[in-house]
C-alpha cells in the first residue's frame, strides 16, 4: 500500500528518506502526483485542497502534519468513519515555549524600546523590573499552553491559565469555561495565546476580551490567526487600551502586503515560524500510527470531531 503527503510545505525527499528506513516497502507519494489512488490507505496532509480526500477511496487515516488541525475542518469533505490523528511533538512543544519566553521576556526587558534607542544613538536606562511583579496569561493549557504555562511560572512569573475543561498545574491558576475568560484576563500584563482553533476559539480575542484586558497589556499569539479579531486588535492598539503585540500568526496567510500591520509601531511580528513540523522529529510518530493502524491497534493523538482537536 502507498501514503499520500499533501502538503505543497514540505521536502518530499526528506519525508521520503526517513521513512524509508522505518516503513519498508511503503512507498509514500506526493500530491497531487498518486498514482494509483486505490492503494493509497493514509494521508498526511497540512492544508490540503478542498477534495483532496474524496478522490482517496481506501483511505483509513489522515495524519495531521502538525499539533492543529483546524486546518483539516475548513471544508466539508472529510470521508466519514476515517480517524484522524495529530503530531504531539516533543520539538515543536520545546519551540513553542521558547518562542513563548521569549516574546514576554522580550517585553519586559524592554528590548524594542532599546532598539530604537540604539538607532539613535542614545543610552537611555529605563525602569527596572521583576518577573514576579508581572502577570502573564496563557490561553490554552494543552500540551504546548502547560508547557509553556509551567516554565514561565518556574521564571518567576505570576501565571493565569484558561482551558475549555478543568486543568490543574501546580504554580498557575487555572480558569475554565468561557464564563471565567474575563475574570482570568483582567489582570493580565501579557497575554499569550496557544489555544487550539475550533468554532468554539474562532474570533475569542475580539473587542470585548481586549476590553476585559487592563489597561497597557500586551499581546502575544502563536497559535492561529482565526483566535484574534484583526480590526479589534488595531482598535486596541490605536486607542492606547494595549501597549503592543508580538504575533506569528494571521487571519490570512502569508499576511498581505497591505496589511496595517506590516509597520504598526505596537506590533512586531514573525511568519508562522514558532513551531516548525521537523522531519526528523515527527517522523517515527506517523510511522508508528501507520503500523498500528496496519495491525489494528489504537492509534496515537486521535482527534475528536466533535471538538475539532
Amino acid at each position: 500500500m502507498a501514503i499520500v503527503l499533501i502538503s505543497a510545505s514540505q521536502d518530499i525527499a526528506q519525508w521520503r528518506e526517513s521513512f524509508a528506513a522505518l516503513l519498508s516497502g511503503v512507498e509514500l507519494r506526493h500530491w497531487p502526483d498518486i498514482g494509483v489512488a486505490d492503494e493509497i490507505d493514509m494521508a498526511i496532509a497540512w492544508k490540503a485542497p478542498e477534495g483532496a480526500f474524496k478522490s482517496l477511496p481506501n483511505l483509513r487515516l489522515i495524519c495531521s502534519l502538525g499539533q492543529g488541525t483546524d486546518h483539516l475542518f475548513r471544508f466539508d469533505d472529510l470521508p466519514p468513519g476515517v480517524p484522524i490523528t495529530r503530531l504531539v511533538d516533543d520539538s515543536m512543544r520545546r519551540q513553542m515555549t521558547a518562542y513563548v519566553i521569549a516574546a514576554v521576556t522580550r517585553r519586559l526587558c524592554r528590548m524594542a524600546d532599546y532598539a530604537a534607542y540604539q538607532a539613535k544613538g542614545e543610552w537611555h536606562p529605563l525602569a527596572a523590573y521583576d518577573p514576579a511583579a508581572a502577570v502573564v496569561g496563557v490561553l490554552g493549557l494543552g500540551a504546548l499552553g502547560r508547557d509553556a504555562a509551567e516554565k514561565l511560572a518556574g521564571l518567576g512569573f505570576e501565571v493565569r491559565g484558561w482551558s475549555r475543561n478543568p486543568a490543574f498545574i501546580p504554580g498557575v491558576e487555572c480558569f475554565n469555561g468561557k464564563r471565567s475568560l474575563a475574570e482570568m484576563l483582567g489582570p493580565c500584563d501579557m497575554v499569550c495565546c496557544l489555544l487550539a482553533l475550533t468554532s468554539e476559539t474562532l474570533g475569542i480575542l475580539d473587542a470585548r476580551a481586549f476590553a476585559a484586558i487592563k489597561p497597557g497589556a500586551y499581546l502575544i499569539n502563536s497559535a492561529r490567526g482565526g483566535h484574534v479579531v484583526e480590526a479589534d486588535l488595531l482598535a486596541a492598539l490605536d486607542s492606547g487600551h494595549l501597549d503592543g503585540a508580538t504575533l506569528d500568526v494571521f487571519e490570512a496567510e502569508p499576511l498581505a502586503a497591505d496589511s496595517p500591520l506590516w509597520d504598526h509601531p505596537k506590533v512586531e511580528l514573525t511568519p508562522h515560524i514558532s513551531a516548525v513540523t521537523m522531519v526528523q522529529s515527527c517522523a517515527g510518530q506517523i510511522a508508528e500510527n501507520y503500523r498500528r493502524m496496519t495491525a489494528g491497534q489504537p492509534l496515537l493523538h486521535v482527534v475528536d470531531p466533535d471538538r475539532e482537536y
